[in-house]
């Protein structure tokens, strides 16, 4: 049986040696199809890994309250992941982050309330600036640290933090922010801090802190303007009582709010899903797109094996004649399509690698590799050697050998 495989290997490969342009050619179809999914994957599950990290990082005594609209839809679902929407409905408030914060078993309640509003400093005017409303208390829950000055606090009401890239735009300067005023819903503020550089646009948060400004949510609230509370952070005392505190957390807001269960409370990687599903969906849907591009590459063998088994019509009779069997003819041309296939496959996945560490180089998403990605490159191609290889083979074995002997090219 090995000797019948080797046989058939060599023979597909002197077939293909033959016509090394044509060859390269229909593996650079399906290396084209392969590289836009095995790119898709790796961006998706970099994003996904970095988010991971960031929650790892912070410790398993992180607890994250978020707004939810429970429903089994695709549309709801779809709804629920993008930041707009969740603002809309959120049902949230600053009590609720108080009364998290009151808890025995919490040391820290910090509520994000996320805006974009127009900021004015000087001569300077920043029209879609982000804003984010929080507490001191959430630089005792995340890794943000100051590069100067100090955090917002409650007894300064307007004075407000801000991050490394917004601070150029709006000042002109990403070192010397401290103490320099804008102005905010016809309202003075004074930044107080300035953000060291995160270099993190997606994270749990939902906050590209570089690019925005922190202030008193409680002061925030005073002055109007579309905030909602996008999600609260909580620190749990320890590890140990994460559970008993999400309970407590769950039966407190479900009290308060008269039974409306629409907030749901997350803990360890739970906390990176909601952040990570929107960007699994449209990962999907291009890998759907990236798959059309696969089908045409497997239209390309079949055409290419059509032509073969059209030009070695006479060689199939000769084989057929001297006792080769219709399954021994069916599975040269079928290995001569797998050949093809993981071929392309196999140059797709170091085409697909390459651009994403290109990527990388001017983003913070390493490529990401995993099994399960090597497997799909491996597996996609083997499918498509054989769904698109299988007709030509298939029509190459049923050749009746006297009349392929009359064949001449």
């Amino acid at each position: 049986m090995s000797l019948l495989i080797r046989t058939h290997y060599n023979l597909a490969k002197e077939s293909l040696k033959q016509n090394r342009t044509r060859s390269f050619l229909t593996c650079l179809g399906i290396a084209i199809g392969v590289a836009s999914i095995i790119l898709i994957m790796s961006l998706s599950g970099s994003i996904n890994n970095v988010i991971s990290t960031q929650v790892k990082n912070l410790g398993a005594d992180l607890i994250v309250v978020r707004p939810a609209k429970h429903s089994n839809t695709i549309e709801n679902m779809v709804e629920s992941l993008t930041a707009s929407n969740q603002y809309l409905t959120s049902n949230l408030t600053l009590l609720d982050a108080k009364a998290i914060a009151a808890l025995d078993d919490t040391t820290a309640a910090a509520p994000i309330a996320q805006s974009v509003v127009t900021l004015t400093a000087e001569d300077r005017t920043v029209p879609s600036a982000t804003v984010v409303g929080t507490s001191e208390d959430l630089m005792k829950i995340q890794n943000l640290q100051l590069k100067s000055g100090t955090f917002i606090s409650d007894t300064v009401e307007n004075s407000a933090v801000v991050g490394k890239d917004l601070s150029y735009k709006l000042f002109g300067t990403g070192t010397e922010a401290i103490g320099k005023t804008f102005n905010m819903l016809d309202h003075k503020f004074i930044v107080t801090g300035m953000l060291e550089e995160t270099e993190d646009p997606i994270n749990f948060d939902n906050v590209d802190f570089d690019n925005a400004m922190l202030v008193s949510a409680d002061y925030l609230y005073q002055l109007g303007g579309s905030f909602q509370i996008q999600q609260i952070n909580v620190k749990a005392a320890s590890t140990s009582v994460v559970p008993s505190v999400m309970q407590e957390m769950s039966d407190m807001l479900a009290s308060e709010k008269s039974g409306d269960m629409n907030f749901q409370i997350l803990s360890g990687e739970d906390i990176s899903h909601p952040a990570g599903g929107l960007f699994q969906i449209v990962s999907g849907m291009l890998t759907l797109v990236a798959g059309i591009s696969l089908i045409v590459g497997g239209v390309g063998v079949m055409n290419i094996l059509l032509v073969s088994v059209a030009e070695r019509t006479r060689e199939i009779g000769i084989r057929k004649a001297v006792g080769a069997s219709s399954s021994n003819i069916m599975l040269q041309f079928l290995f001569e399509s797998l050949i093809l296939s993981l071929a392309g496959g196999m140059l797709g996945l170091i085409l697909g690698y390459v651009i994403a560490f290109l990527i990388s180089v001017v983003t913070p998403f390493a490529p990401f590799i995993s099994w399960s990605i090597l497997l799909v490159s491996v597996g996609t191609s083997v499918i498509i050697g054989i769904i698109f290889g299988m007709y030509p083979a298939i029509k190459a074995s049923r050749k009746n050998p006297i009349e392929s002997l009359r064949y001449y090219r």
